[in-house]
């Protein structure tokens, strides 16, 4: 709890047991002027306590290697825990507790580390902390990852105090059976903990409410130590709100920029957090309301720095917990706020109070934080890179072509008429240059941008489009086998593309990634859905938000099979494929069908013995579009294959 709401400097560190009178009115921010949070008035006398039905506990079982998993938070407890007034109201914390050992390692959460930051009592009372103490036993004989630190209502002065209850009661000595715990500095009061999820090691630091010069430097040893671990600090003050509490929902402003540095807050940013990269996130509590904002460290990089606090919520807060939901594949930290206390309580006899409080969703408490985690991380943990595959692997039973494009010019080069794309199937399928007239020399260039699962580490890079028509594509040889190739059996078509920021669907609508030459009139179809003027077969991206679509006249049939996908984004590598079995067609993204994929028997694809075209578009027998992004490695096998068996496979 922050009595003085002052952000100034050390006159804010009150000492322990002060009464909630000594808080002072629209205190100034240091450095902004702005109103913060105002008196809250006399103590209240806590009522019986309400009554939660405490389910069984469960076995702490955290899943390491999920993608997804939580951290869970539990800010200022203080007002459970006030033993010099004989109040105790354990209850609501324990209740948190179940609540994480139950909820680690389940597809819905999988909390794998509990954060306290600080104040766990509100006098720092012997008897508070042996209440306390006894609360933490259900995570310690359960064998919990978790961290605590000391608050300005637990401890008075910096980390070189000496012993304290705090320290006696949740000193390093707890920690020694905990698989998490990775060491304390001299005074006991500065912690470091590492747990496994992702797949990756973590490192919190629980760092106590004032930390010395040595405190410092220990910290930022820790992290030189752990050069290769991401890192969340976590400790009692850093940031808080400059926007009162008086109404509800809160006036919060921008919610992404609604927190500012104390003046110890400025001092933690200095001295350890702006040098060290790893460090991506600070959850610290003290004041309130809640609030978050974003600030670049040395290396221009995002930290995300959050207060977390409901103390002066329904029942001291209720054993609140803030849920940081951690997605390595969305890239996105989704953060909830909840009172497992309140959520155990039969809903039908909730006071209003309670109801009200069992999960916040106001802007600053339920919310999503964006971090593309390899690239935040990519400094200290390099990206790894896939080798590049030689074409050997690629060329499987059934390959009738195969192109890729690393053994061209330089990268940013143009392709040159003398130039050609080997067919590494063997089968002489080759790709020759041609130009639409008047257009520029780079129209089609070399590239070393691939998408990370490409065998070959290179693209195409084409710069067409109509209005006029203009750029550069490639095609088979008048007498290339695949020209006459009919696919009866079953095919898979395979490429890389990736679209850029200026495609504009007016000018590049439409465009084709792969495409056969021939106009389906001309090869006798006819009937619902037939356009006489189009191609037999056409891999494009069509102008309404940029989505895939596989059209194909098969041998069966008169009128035309059409599988459609979903937008893709621009500057983003996709992998798409096309799958016929023989009877029905599959269009993949990613490796994951689309959604448009018609169950009409399609067996083969119709040919009038014309080449194919990598980058065109014809229609009525003449090529009306050109492709504008790049293209990576294509591939055509006469066979279904399975999603293991595509390109991206491992």
């Amino acid at each position: 709890m922050c009595i003085n709401h002052s952000y100034g400097d050390s006159e804010s560190q009150t000492s322990t047991g002060q009464s909630r009178r000594g808080f002072l009115r629209n205190a100034a921010l240091a450095g902004t002027g702005a109103a913060v949070l105002g008196s809250l008035g006399e103590v209240p006398a806590f009522a019986a306590e309400p009554q939660a039905v405490a389910g069984p506990t469960g076995r702490w079982n955290p899943n390491p290697d999920s993608p997804r998993f939580t951290i869970a938070v539990m800010p200022d407890t203080q007002f459970l825990y006030w033993g010099s007034q004989n109040s105790i109201n354990s209850a609501p914390q324990e209740e948190s507790f179940r609540y994480i050992i139950n909820h680690s390692g389940g597809d819905e959460n999988n909390v794998v580390f509990m954060a306290h930051l600080g104040d766990l009592t509100q006098d720092a009372d012997p008897s508070s902390f042996q209440a306390v103490g006894q609360a933490f036993t259900m995570l310690d004989s359960h064998n919990v990852a978790y961290s605590v630190l000391a608050g300005n209502h637990d401890v008075s002065g910096d980390d070189t105090r000496g012993t304290t209850p705090y320290l006696q009661t949740l000193g390093p000595q707890r920690f020694r059976r905990s698989p998490s715990f990775a060491g304390s500095d001299a005074s006991g009061y500065n912690t470091a903990h590492v747990f496994a999820a992702a797949g990756r090691e973590w490192l919190v630091l629980a760092l106590d409410w004032r930390l010395s010069s040595q405190g410092f430097a220990w910290a930022n040893q820790i992290i030189k130590d752990h050069p290769k671990l991401p890192v969340i600090v976590t400790t009692h003050e850093i940031v808080g709100s400059p926007y009162d509490d008086n109404v509800y929902p809160y006036q919060a402003g921008d919610p992404e920029n609604n927190a500012v540095f104390s003046g110890y807050g400025e001092q933690v940013w200095q001295q350890l957090i702006n040098e060290n990269n790893q460090v991506f996130l600070t959850v610290n509590g003290h004041y309130w309301p809640p609030g978050r904002t974003t600030r670049q460290n040395a290396a221009g990089n995002d930290v995300h720095l959050h207060i977390a606090n409901y103390q002066n919520r329904y029942f001291g807060g209720a054993g609140m917990l803030r849920l940081y939901h951690f997605d390595l594949e969305r890239n996105t930290i989704d953060a909830e706020t909840l009172s497992p206390w309140i959520l155990a309580q039969n809903p039908a006899k909730r006071t209003r109070q309670a109801a009200l409080e069992a999960r916040l969703t106001t802007t600053v408490d339920r919310f999503s934080v964006p971090i593309d985690f390899e690239q935040r991380f990519a400094k200290f943990i390099p990206v790894p890179v896939r080798p590049a595959r030689p074409a050997s692997k690629l060329v499987i039973p059934g390959t009738l072509a195969y192109w890729r494009f690393d053994a061209g010019g330089a990268n940013g080069s143009p392709f040159t008429a003398n130039q050609k794309v080997r067919d590494l199937s063997g089968h002489g399928n080759d790709l020759t240059l041609n130009t639409v007239a008047g257009s520029a020399a780079d129209a089609l260039t070399w590239s070393d941008d691939h998408h990370p699962d490409q065998p070959g580490h290179a693209s195409l890079n084409f710069v067409g489009g109509r209005n006029p028509l203009h750029g550069a594509y490639l095609t088979t040889g008048p007498t290339a086998p695949l020209n006459r190739e009919t696919f009866a059996r079953g095919y898979t078509i395979e490429a890389f593309i990736k679209i850029p920021l200026d495609w504009d669907a007016g000018n590049n609508g439409w465009m084709s990634v792969l495409s056969r030459f021939g106009e389906a009139g001309n090869a006798g179809k006819s009937g619902r859905n037939t356009d006489p003027k189009e191609p037999v077969a056409a891999l494009s991206i069509s102008n309404n938000g940029r989505e895939p679509q596989f059209n194909c006249y098969p041998l069966n049939q008169t009128s035309p099979t059409t599988n459609w996908g979903q937008g893709l984004f621009e500057e983003v590598w996709w992998h798409v494929a096309v799958v016929n079995d023989g009877k029905h067609t599959v269009l993949y993204v990613d490796g994951g069908p689309v959604v448009d994929n018609p169950s009409t028997i399609s067996v083969g694809i119709t040919t009038l013995g014309l080449p194919w075209l990598l980058g065109g578009h014809e229609y009525g027998g003449n090529v009306d579009q050109i492709f504008h992004g790049w293209i990576g490695d294509v591939r055509l096998v006469n066979r279904s294959l399975s999603t293991e068996e595509f390109m991206t496979g491992k």
